[in-house]
């Protein structure tokens, strides 16, 4: 089996790099990746885009995340995106790697799976998105790892090191695919971005989904569960025995989950059977209203 074969399985994953280490002068040198958005910090975002990466390495000083990563830095710091790049790669990783930015607030996890599968499917060194206006967004692609090495290696060689280069002479190199994705290529560089983001979440179809993914980030929960049955039983709680049922509900639902030992199957099957019995208990207060006799035996008389 080739190594592109091996790769195209699966079988060799692939490792990420975050560079997060940026001046943010247009922020006024804020903490940009600090900044949250939807609660989650544009760092957290962009980790929870890359979570099934076999390794993580996000360039920029330590700090709290909500999963561990492995921290690098170019030396000096500040030494640009290349440098940056060059201190985060892996030195023995997987064939693929992506790259990413640290200020990617619309990014997910089927963008990162769909830039792996692009390049599995062709002979680029790289895909990469661009943004609406056409341009190149190098940040947030996925490059075969010894192609983006020997290319860092030949530019640092040919310059005298990367310190203070541009992107553009890395992708001028490159054999690049592109995609147009005006979403996840969107990143933020100004407040005025900051605040489109923050307005874009909780837009009616995206507010669900932004807020348990913060939730589960909050807590530490990584598990995909069907929010339609959850949110059809708290329907049928609310409706068929009192409204407070429906919180209380779900909640019961996640513990008998947890203690039947996690997963999506398992709140299935706590949903399928508290919202069965919410349907009993409606159809039986339905039954009463209606003045129905009751069927079960009565207790003989002592």
């Amino acid at each position: 089996m080739s190594e592109k074969q091996r790769t195209a399985s699966g079988d060799l994953g692939y490792d990420a790099v975050v560079l997060a280490g940026g001046a943010a002068r247009r922020l006024g040198g804020a903490d940009k990746p600090g900044v949250r958005v939807g609660g989650r910090s544009l760092l957290d975002r962009v980790l929870a885009a890359c979570a099934d990466a076999r390794t993580t390495v996000v360039v920029a000083d330590p700090r709290p995340t909500a999963r561990p990563v492995a921290w690098a830095r170019e030396d000096p710091p500040g030494g640009g995106p290349l440098a940056a790049l060059a201190a985060g790669l892996p030195p023995a990783g997987t064939g693929r790697v992506v790259v990413l930015s640290a200020d990617l607030p619309f990014l997910g996890a089927p963008t990162v799976k769909g830039l792996l599968a692009e390049l599995d499917a062709g002979p680029s060194d790289g895909v990469l998105l661009t943004d609406p206006g056409g341009r190149d967004q190098p940040l947030v692609a996925a490059y075969r790892a010894e192609r983006l090495r020997g290319t860092l290696a030949d530019l640092g060689a040919r310059h005298g090191g990367l310190t203070g280069l541009p992107l553009r002479l890395l992708t001028a190199e490159l054999r690049l695919t592109r995609v147009l994705d005006p979403v996840a290529s969107f990143d933020c560089d100004t407040w005025d971005d900051i605040a489109t983001a923050r307005s874009r979440i909780r837009e009616h179809g995206l507010v669900l989904d932004e807020w348990i993914s913060a939730v589960k980030d909050e807590l530490g929960i990584d598990i995909d569960v069907d929010t339609g049955v959850l949110l059809d039983l708290a329907r049928d709680a609310a409706h068929g025995v009192a409204r407070p049922a429906a919180p209380l509900t779900t909640f019961l639902v996640g513990y008998a989950a947890a203690r039947a030992g996690g997963g999506p199957e398992a709140v299935a099957e706590a949903s399928r059977k508290a919202a069965a019995l919410a349907l009993r208990w409606a159809e039986e207060d339905s039954a009463t209203a209606d003045g129905a006799t009751s069927t079960e035996p009565r207790p003989d008389a002592g």
